[in-house]
């Protein structure tokens, strides 16, 4: 018997009650004995397993299940092409990250892996080396360079390197509604491995919280917010392909991302330039701006 099966009864429940809830559990696990597939057989008898461990553990009442199932259908009935709650709810529970945890492995000093997030879009617009990925998206410039390696210290020129960021005022060019493109590009690492780019310094934004994720998150006392961060996608031929942010080193929410998506090793220095200071590419900048170094080890495919 699994340790979340022998947890699952409440102490001083009486034997038959308790005799009556495992033979459900049992007669419903049987219920896949015939299929075929043995992954799926797998996936079913633990999500029933588990399921079944949660209710009993927790007494589940039968209002809270009603209320539960209603949950879920808003969840459906808010989603679209342009938004997906159920992504959101994977997001808020740690799950998204836990998925991502246990299907990159650690290897070597690989880039850490964190969550893809809801606001990627195929088919980005190409910038050369050195330009810009922000276009009309507002914000503090900054500039991002860095390298991807092998994780046996090789440049790995070609790279792919998509990139993609909310603008000044925490917002994704999708959640506007003028069919913009704006905060994303993607590019090519050079003959040595290396890269660099304008893009605009990363701000705090919520993830969308007018629905049923962001009144349970209101509910519970937690905050919509995540930390500041840009997005980078990496591939290479016999790499494994790398999904993950950087953070700018000092944002409050750091310890709080309301996705779990922090890690330490993607923390990064964001190196604030004040005006007049000469710039890469001989770019004129009338105030402010930032930048960053974030170096990419790529783990080989397969592991």
């Amino acid at each position: 018997m699994t340790t979340s099966t022998s947890r699952a009864t409440a102490p001083g429940t009486d034997p038959r009650q308790q005799a009556r809830e495992q033979d459900l559990l049992e007669r419903v696990t049987r219920s896949f004995d015939s299929c075929e597939n043995p992954r799926l057989k797998e996936l079913m008898v633990k999500l029933v397993e588990h399921l079944h461990a949660y209710i009993r553990d927790v007494r589940l009442t039968e209002p809270e299940w009603a209320a539960a199932i209603d949950f879920l259908t808003r969840c459906g009935h808010i989603s679209d092409d342009k938004r997906q709650e159920f992504i959101l709810l994977s997001d808020v529970l740690g799950a998204s990250m836990q998925t991502i945890t246990v299907n990159n492995q650690a290897h070597g000093d690989a880039t850490e892996a964190t969550v893809f997030g809801p606001f990627f879009v195929d088919g980005s617009p190409e910038v050369p080396l050195g330009g810009d990925i922000a276009g009309p998206a507002s914000g503090e410039p900054c500039w991002v360079e860095g390298t991807v390696t092998s994780t046996d210290g090789i440049p790995l020129p070609g790279a792919r390197i998509e990139v993609w960021e909310a603008d000044g005022d925490g917002r994704y060019d999708v959640q506007y509604d003028d069919n913009r493109t704006a905060g994303r590009a993607h590019l090519h690492t050079d003959e040595e491995g290396g890269y660099r780019f304008w893009a605009v310094t990363p701000t705090p934004y919520p993830i969308p919280h007018d629905g049923p994720v962001g009144h349970l998150l209101e509910t519970v006392g937690r905050s919509p917010m995540r930390a500041s961060h840009l997005h980078f996608m990496v591939s290479h031929p016999g790499s494994r392909t790398l999904i993950t942010h950087i953070f700018v080193r000092g944002d409050t929410l750091l310890d709080v991302d309301t996705v779990f998506g922090v890690k330490e090793s993607l923390v990064k220095d964001f190196q604030r330039q004040q005006p007049g200071t000469p710039a890469p590419t001989g770019r004129v900048i009338d105030g402010p701006w930032s930048r960053v170094r974030f170096d990419i080890v790529l783990a080989p495919e397969g592991t």
